[in-house]
């Protein structure tokens, strides 16, 4: 079988780049921070060989898809509009849709506002989270020497210059750093020093990327860290990085949806060495995941797999998704 191709669509008014392969019903791949279509390859090529049509873009924001300056075009709700315009691009009546890191979120609520078009959801290490109480940016943890890196990215700028100077220097060090064996490796570390890991904080006199060299995570291969940083060469961090500049502004929008639950088939697959499993609260978020998401059908955790799930995990990651494709009426 051959691989991927890649056209450009138009989708809710932007420009979308998208890698597709197979035919049949259509699966459509949300990816999250720092990615793109590319983090999908494994999952494009086993299932298009399943019979199905697999189709991932390149976000807004990232690869070759159109990049908006301002920082309100990358809201919660224009996420939506693209998936669904992806669906209207294709003519097609519904998808399945399936999202990692920042394309889960994506995912959930796509699912979430419109189960007439997404008729289920697979979702990959973030859960479902209710909608705070509190803008969320106002209870990230911070303290004099450190912030949580979400906070980082607010401030247009600082996260750019740093992530800029090197991309696939940055690259590789997010996707080792979150990997299981970085996440092994760093909480070794701390332990030999005597300290504790703060999960997700970032030095505010060093900022997040580490002074030493990472090796290459045993899933990634030099020509794929090539190909990420060839993209972000191109492409830049700011797009991506609007994604977290809307966290409050997503909250607001959010309100009018108070209440509405995942009413579609789901499933949740997460790493247990994943770094947002370790966040405050996120345990109890899968714990109760279900009063949210009645039909959830399965929490797949995979031992000693970090936040890259579907890159680090393909076979598993593969398996379950053709498991519970396989469940949904046709």
């Amino acid at each position: 079988m051959s691989g991927p191709t890649q056209r450009i669509i138009k989708a809710n008014g932007v420009n979308l780049n998208v890698a597709e392969q197979g035919e049949g019903p259509l699966v459509l791949f949300c990816h999250g921070f720092p990615e793109g279509w590319y983090s999908w390859r494994h999952q494009l090529e086993a299932l298009a060989a399943a019979g199905y049509h697999a189709v991932a873009p390149d976000m807004r924001g990232y690869g070759k898809s159109d990049k908006p300056e301002a920082i309100d075009q990358y809201t919660i709700l224009h996420m939506v509009g693209d998936l669904v315009g992806v669906l209207d691009a294709y003519a097609a009546k519904d998808a399945v849709i399936v999202g990692h890191d920042w394309g889960a979120t994506i995912a959930w609520h796509t699912a979430r506002l419109r189960p007439d078009r997404f008729r289920a959801a697979a979702i990959l290490s973030v859960p479902y989270r209710p909608r705070s109480p509190v803008r969320p940016t106002s209870v990230m943890p911070q303290t004099e020497d450190a912030q949580f890196y979400q906070l980082y990215f607010q401030q247009p700028g600082a996260a750019e210059a740093e992530f800029e100077a090197d991309p696939r220097k940055t690259l590789g060090a997010m996707l080792f750093g979150g990997s299981g064996e970085g996440a092994a490796a760093i909480r070794a570390n701390a332990e030999r020093q005597g300290r504790t890991v703060g999960v997700g904080m970032v030095s505010r006199k060093d900022g997040m990327l580490p002074k030493v060299p990472v090796p290459l995570p045993s899933w990634l291969s030099a020509a794929d860290l090539d190909y990420y940083g060839g993209e972000f060469a191109r492409s830049g961090f700011r797009g991506p990085l609007n994604y977290y500049r809307n966290i409050d502004r997503n909250w607001e929008l959010m309100g009018a949806f108070e209440g509405v639950k995942v009413v579609v088939p789901s499933l949740y697959i997460a790493g247990d060495h994943d770094m947002v499993v370790a966040f405050p609260g996120a345990a109890e978020q899968i714990a109760n995941m279900k009063q949210s998401v009645p039909q959830l059908r399965d929490i797949k955790m995979l031992p000693g797999c970090g936040h890259w799930t579907q890159q680090e995990r393909p076979a598993e990651v593969n398996a379950a998704l053709l498991e519970f494709l396989r469940s949904l009426p046709n």
